[in-house]
């Protein structure tokens, strides 16, 4: 889906943005190998980001004990401003992902102490491998829209809050500091829905 800021505001044409769907998600888990120790990573990685609106800091700087494979939680230790969070997995396709994962990490000569997204050697991934990934990933996808690890979290934040998510909520799964951030971020990278939902709640609140 592409949601044309520049329609909004013809003079910021700059502006526009692409908001992933998630058919584009899955497309893109889709183009990674599953026989690969490196595919079957990034396709972990690339779900958990769209499935939990994780930073790609944050979800590099996770550890295996992080994750809670019986309640489907991680815990973000290393959040931006050194806050913590606890983070649901939302999609069912990325726990059965990084559980894959997880399995071919035993086999590999790293331990627990290193990144849950390691290298095959135990080394850190480094953020901007995974800024080249994404779009090379769409274009085997044959995704036109430019996709970036924050148009992930875009994604996430928009399944929320169209789903009917409080902002509240919105704002403590993203970790945003305050609620002027969260509302800025959603006007930003979905302003019909963010108009339609304001339509809808004052005319709920009219025919009260």
């Amino acid at each position: 889906m592409l949601i044309s800021i520049a329609s909004v505001n013809n003079r910021n044409p700059r502006l526009e943005t692409y908001l992933p769907t998630l058919d584009d998600v899955r497309g893109l888990a889709q183009t990674c190998s599953r026989r690969a120790p490196t595919g079957v990573r990034n396709r972990a990685l690339v779900l958990l980001l769209a499935a939990t609106g994780l930073r790609i800091s944050e979800a590099l700087a996770l550890r295996p004990r992080d994750y809670d494979a019986r309640s489907g939680w991680l815990r973000v230790q290393n959040g931006k401003g050194g806050k913590q969070r606890t983070v649901p997995i939302g999609l069912p396709e990325a726990v059965e992902a990084l559980a894959a994962w997880l399995e071919r990490r035993k086999g590999l000569p790293v331990t627990a102490h290193k990144p849950l997204f390691c290298t095959l050697r135990g080394a850190t991934v480094k953020t901007a491998y995974i800024r080249a990934l994404l779009p090379r990933l769409a274009f085997k996808a044959g995704i036109e829209g430019r996709i970036h690890a924050h148009g992930l979290r875009h994604f996430y934040a928009a399944t929320l809050a169209t789903s009917g998510c409080p902002i509240v909520h919105v704002q403590a799964a993203l970790g945003h500091s305050n609620l002027g951030t969260t509302s800025r971020y959603l006007v930003r990278i979905a302003p019909q829905e963010a108009a339609e939902a304001v339509v809808a709640a004052f005319g709920r609140m009219l025919a009260d």
